[in-house]
């Protein structure tokens, strides 16, 4: 009996696939919901599982773009597992056999191997090579006037080292968010506004806490946390920028779903944390944890990654002092955060060395003005600036629920 094994959908408006890359051969035999082929669309890779054991004849190539439905491969579910194998749960790793390399022949050198003549000489030390970098063409290895000319790379031209290209085909993950980018700055009126924040009071209030956070709730007391509630709190005061477009109408939100952009193995990936109003410092940080652990092991789906309403993205863990982060369509704004640095700034009259942080929140201008969006950075601003009063209800304790 043969079964057609065909590409399951993987997410609503979602019409087709591309085979990235196929885990089994053709004519393998393969188990039950053994991983067979990684599948990209163009929000996520997948995994696709075999739907039964049998022989597998493969029916798309790596790179071909299969509709939803389509049938990607047949399995002979009357095929035979191979002799002298078992189920792939209880095989063993074979030890390796060692594969002794013939003997090679030592080049034989003599007192001219590596040396220049006089002419020679003088061309290298003119331009500063030195002889034992240079394999003499003349006899017994010695380096002639014509090996040092030759060695010398002349104006434009390259010398040592390899310059191979490769040219490799983005996956259609890359280029659906290549294609959202463009189609961001080219259909918004997308605008950026800056500020800097005083990251001492956060610092402070994590070198007092963060080993009693850890310790009772198994999850570290990150930055991550204060920048959503922060933004969560910012948001409820200034609902135009929780706010998105759709043709003539605009579409207002009364809860705070917050996309938070994380770096996987494919490539940017944006899971979102839902109702981030009703999260506590302890919520936040679990879900940051669970949402980065799933996308660093490629186990992100459509829906965690569906949604969100406004976007927080970190440049600063790779390094970044400062950048104008892009929309997330259809969403109105996105949050940038930036690294840390302790810079001189003036306090009440005297020149002290604070750690600042600056943000940017780009905003798109046709449905969010500069009153609102100015107003927001500021609010977010205050919270980080006075997190006790303004996020922790003047209890940091009851506020990390210590």
């Amino acid at each position: 009996m043969i079964l057609e094994m065909k590409v399951p959908s993987p997410g609503e408006s979602i019409t087709e696939v591309e085979i990235a890359t196929w885990l089994v051969k053709d004519g393998d035999y393969v188990e039950k919901d053994q991983p067979i082929a990684e599948v990209d669309s163009d929000k996520a890779t997948l995994e696709l599982p075999a739907e039964e054991s049998g022989i597998i004849t493969i029916k798309a190539e790596e790179g071909d773009a299969v509709a939803v439905g389509s049938v990607v491969c047949l399995i002979d579910l009357d095929g035979k597992r191979p002799e002298g194998t078992t189920p792939k749960k209880e095989e063993t790793i074979a030890e390796t056999p060692k594969v002794e390399k013939p003997a090679t022949t030592p080049i034989e050198k003599t007192y001219a191997s590596g040396s220049a003549s006089p002419a020679a000489k003088k061309v290298l030390a003119e331009k500063g090579i030195a002889p034992s970098e240079i394999v003499g063409t003349g006899k017994d290895g010695r380096i002639t006037k014509d090996d040092a000319v030759k060695a010398v790379p002349s104006m434009g031209t390259p010398a040592g080292g390899t310059r191979s290209s490769e040219k490799t085909k983005l996956s259609m993950l890359r280029r659906k968010v290549a294609e959202r980018l463009v189609a961001v700055k080219n259909e918004t009126a997308m605008l950026t506004t800056f500020n800097e924040v005083d990251m001492k009071p956060i610092f402070d209030l994590r070198n007092e806490f963060k080993e009693a956070f850890k310790a009772k709730h198994n999850v570290g007391l990150g930055f991550m946390s204060f920048f959503t509630l922060a933004v969560v709190r910012a948001l409820k005061m200034y609902p135009d920028v929780n706010s998105m477009l759709d043709g003539d109408y605009k579409i207002s939100h009364d809860f705070q779903d917050i996309s938070i952009a994380v770096s996987g193995p494919k490539g940017l990936m944006v899971p979102v944390i839902r109702n981030a109003e009703n999260l506590t410092f302890r919520g936040v940080e679990n879900e940051v944890k669970r949402l980065a652990i799933r996308a660093r092991d490629g186990q992100i789906t459509i829906d965690e990654m569906t949604g969100g309403t406004f976007t927080i993205t970190n440049g600063g863990v790779f390094g970044s002092m400062l950048s104008t982060p892009i929309i997330n369509p259809p969403q109105s704004g996105i949050l940038g955060m930036h690294n840390i640095v302790e810079r001189p700034i003036a306090l009440n009259g005297e020149v002290v060395i604070r750690p600042i942080m600056y943000v940017a929140l780009s905003y798109d201008h046709r449905i969010i003005d500069g009153r609102e969006s100015v107003g927001f950075l500021v609010a977010v601003k205050e919270a980080l600036e006075n997190p006790i009063e303004k996020l922790m209800d003047n209890n940091p304790k009851k506020a990390l629920e210590l």
